[in-house]
């Protein structure tokens, strides 16, 4: 019975803790504030805050730039020695094989990375258009 109950009361412990609410307190995180930015503060942080995502995408819009030419080379490179006529037939179906599929994987990889980047773009002007709109909001109060 004092086993029964001595392990009754850890799981209850967690039960009762995992179901209270916990208080934030007086700070509005991000996500409150874009439900409903009341004062003009709250509208500068939400300019800040889009123009900043606009930053970061802009870095990651870079940084695919650079692995779409990365890929362009892979697979200019690896496209151009499949292509080569090997006399040996073992090597020539090997080597065409593992080739070509280096080939292809590098240009599937350009294609994924030439989508990031227009979903980036995409990203980066809405990001922008909703800043200004805040930033409308807090030259127009003032």
């Amino acid at each position: 019975m004092g086993v029964k109950i001595i392990t009754l009361i850890p799981v209850a412990f967690c039960l009762l803790t995992s179901c209270a609410q916990m208080e934030r307190g007086s700070s509005m995180g991000i996500d409150a504030i874009t439900q409903s930015p009341k004062t003009i503060a709250d509208h500068e942080v939400l300019a800040r805050h889009y123009e900043n995502e606009a930053k970061i995408l802009l870095a990651k819009i870079q940084d695919q730039k650079v692995l779409v030419e990365k890929y362009s080379e892979e697979s200019n490179r690896y496209g151009q020695e499949s292509e080569k006529v090997i006399v040996n037939t073992h090597r020539f179906l090997r080597g065409y094989n593992e080739n070509y599929f280096f080939a292809q994987r590098a240009e599937d990889n350009k294609l994924k990375s030439l989508n990031l980047i227009r979903s980036y773009e995409k990203a980066v002007e809405e990001n922008m258009s909703r800043a200004a709109v805040h930033w409308k909001v807090v030259r127009e109060s003032k």
